[in-house]
């Protein structure tokens, strides 16, 4: 069922009672709209003409979603770096192998650095990725410095003239300050040598509210410059798009909404704001 179809259902009825509003309310908090976003969609709403109220809402949710581009970064001289963050459990190593999987598509040529060299499991997951996908893993031992796999990577993808470099990064949060340190020192690492263009944040959509949480914690220490928003399936809330859009600014770039290659797309408003309208 969509989003607001039970809304518009309501409006376009004969009357709607305080239990009515009371019932709307909740369905769209519990669908990760926000409390305050779900408050002034029921404001909106019993402003609006029922035959206006669906074109009402369209509009005020579009507004909400982020006015910057979606597409990815891409150079015609030089090696397009991009970094993948994110906690662990979100799907981050994953994302990583389906966008080098998506650039794969496009005849693009791409390195894939493996330099979450705290989870052995993510090395290994991103080493079969690679032989499926036929492109060059650079790794480095257990437990090594991340930034030296990065600088690694960049240094071969640059010799070699590939057009992507797709950099997996950890995404251990038990301290803040040591993973943010981290990361800004792959970052570092990566540009002696090339710019990085991307850093695109994963987020688990079946988290909701606490990825908006996660996202503002990156973007206080990471340049974030897009999101890739995964587990967008059955089980996710529909409002956690709008929701992180609206208060971080940052937009959704890819979607993932399964754990094969082929369960990644780029992210589409228009449609995203249909289907939240429209069964």
């Amino acid at each position: 069922m969509a989003l607001f179809s039970k809304l518009l259902a309501k409006i376009r009825g004969s009357s709607i009672s305080s239990g009515d509003w009371e019932e709307i309310e909740r369905s769209l908090i519990e669908s990760d709209l926000g409390a305050t976003n779900t408050k002034e969609i029921i404001e909106l709403a019993k402003k609006v003409r029922s035959d206006e109220i669906e074109s009402a809402i369209t509009d005020e949710l579009r507004k909400w979603l982020s006015a910057n581009s979606r597409d990815l970064a891409s150079n015609f001289d030089r090696v397009t770096t991009i970094l993948i963050v994110g906690v662990n459990g979100t799907g981050k190593t994953t994302s990583s192998a389906k966008l080098v999987a998506n650039l794969n598509s496009k005849n693009k040529k791409v390195i894939l650095a493996a330099a979450d060299t705290f989870r052995a499991a993510a090395t290994e997951q991103l080493q079969t990725w690679g032989e499926r996908l036929g492109v060059r893993v650079v790794i480095g031992p257990q437990n090594g410095d991340p930034a030296s796999v990065a600088f690694d990577a960049i240094t071969k993808a640059k010799e070699s003239g590939c057009e992507y470099l797709i950099v997996d990064t950890a995404g251990r949060l038990h301290t803040k300050s040591g993973l943010m340190d981290e990361l800004g020192k792959v970052r570092r690492v990566i540009e002696k040598v090339s710019p990085v263009d991307e850093v695109l944040l994963v987020v688990d959509a079946t988290t909701g509210q606490n990825g908006i949480t996660q996202a503002k914690l990156f973007m206080e220490s990471v340049a974030v410059t897009g999101l890739i928003l995964t587990k967008m399936d059955g089980s996710a809330k529909g409002g956690v798009a709008l929701a992180i859009e609206r208060e971080t600014g940052i937009p959704i770039k890819f979607i993932g909404t399964g754990e094969s290659a082929a369960d990644f797309a780029p992210f589409d408003a228009q449609s995203y704001l249909s289907g939240l309208i429209v069964n």
